[in-house]
């Protein structure tokens, strides 16, 4: 009887705890302007929001360097900054079980394809950065406009409760698009658009300054997602030569790192796309030699990567390429032309959506992709 009480005693402070987080999971960052209550002047504030801080977490995320290269804030008043911002937020050391804690802050976004969020442990999540590298047509983009919309999603369907951030570097953004995934999602299509910012950048600068702009947005409104597409293609083409290739990098690593502060900030998943490069040395052996763009830096910014490439006739391959907890595996989707004509065929009828006619996609994929060991995915975009 004892152990039973102690058990019950145990399970209900389990469960104030959980509640105690969840109550305070929409405080995850502390605003900026808590800095003037610890006697910092509220224009050394605003010169803080400038910079594109807005945030005390963000704060803590700069090096004493980069601040006193706003103009106006000397050295002493960084430190006393720094100081001030230190009794507001814990940047120190935590224990495993306050790890384990803040863990439970973070949101798996649906990717509207059962197979691949099994594969990626539930969904896309915050506070890591997924990338999915491959060649032309794989299917990154496509996997992009789908999440623009299950991000919107309640967090009960496995959404993120919250708004899409757009960085189109490619020009392959289509809002069209988004009109039928969310019809598909059964959402209203004008809302999802609305609830979308979109950019097109033309340079890295302009790419990095765009990210810059962000925290004042998400300081104000809920964002759950981040979308760069794609987070190579300017650096490949405004750094030419082996000359430039270490400047490159450098500025790549910046930006990277932008991109990791963003989203341990803010709360949000940075879903970035990438290209491919050709692997001359890949050997005789390896039928694709083809290895992701932007070397070890990337690599290493990255916290889970996808590897994305054409199957057999029209089908799309998604491998789990790295991630620090999830298993090496591969999923498969539907031939897109086989699965477009089946769309047409039940465009014009209401029942379309129905779990019958997706049994019978899923019995279509079935009968159609016969490789063992791998799981079927569908994009509903397609």
């Amino acid at each position: 009887m004892a152990m039973l009480a102690f058990k019950s005693e145990e399970q209900s402070q389990l469960q104030l705890v959980e509640r105690e987080e969840i109550d305070d999971e929409e405080d995850l960052f502390e605003a900026i302007d808590k800095l003037i209550a610890h006697g910092i002047n509220a224009g050394d504030v605003k010169k803080l929001q400038d910079a594109g801080i807005y945030t005390c977490n963000g704060l803590m995320m700069q090096t004493k360097k980069s601040l006193t290269g706003i103009k106006g804030l000397s050295e002493a008043k960084v430190d006393k900054i720094c100081e001030a911002a230190e009794k507001i937020v814990n940047f120190g050391y935590i224990t495993g079980s306050d790890a384990l804690l803040r863990r439970k802050a973070v949101v798996r976004i649906t990717t509207g394809s059962q197979a691949l969020d099994e594969l990626l442990g539930g969904g896309v999540e915050t506070l890591s950065i997924t990338e999915a590298f491959g060649e032309f047509r794989s299917g990154k983009t496509q996997l992009a406009h789908t999440l623009c919309v299950s991000t919107q999603l309640p967090t009960n369907m496995r959404g993120g409760n919250g708004k899409v951030a757009y960085i189109d570097t490619e020009g392959t953004f289509r809002p069209d698009r988004i009109v039928p995934i969310a019809e598909r999602f059964g959402m209203d299509p004008g809302a999802v658009l609305d609830n979308i910012i979109y950019a097109r950048a033309y340079t890295y600068e302009h790419q990095y300054n765009l990210l810059l702009g962000l925290a004042a947005k998400m300081a104000e409104e809920p964002f759950r997602l981040l979308i760069v597409d794609s987070v190579i293609a300017l650096f490949r083409v405004d750094f030419t030569g082996r000359g430039e290739l270490a400047e490159r990098q450098q500025k790549l690593a910046q930006m990277l790192s932008r991109l990791t502060k963003i989203a341990e900030e803010f709360n949000v998943a940075v879903y970035m796309t990438n290209q491919v490069i050709a692997d001359p040395g890949g050997g005789v052996f390896i039928s694709d030699p083809k290895k992701p763009a932007g070397g070890h830096v990337l690599a290493h910014a990255a916290t889970i990567r996808l590897m994305f490439r054409k199957g057999k006739g029209e089908q799309r391959v998604c491998k789990v390429f790295d991630a620090p907890n999830l298993p090496e595996s591969e999923a498969i989707s539907f031939p897109l032309i086989a699965y477009s004509l089946i769309m047409m065929m039940y465009t014009n009828t209401s029942s379309y959506r129905s779990k019958i006619n997706e049994a019978h996609f899923s019995d279509y994929a079935r009968r159609n992709c016969r490789c063992k060991g791998l799981r079927e995915i569908q994009f509903l975009s397609h």
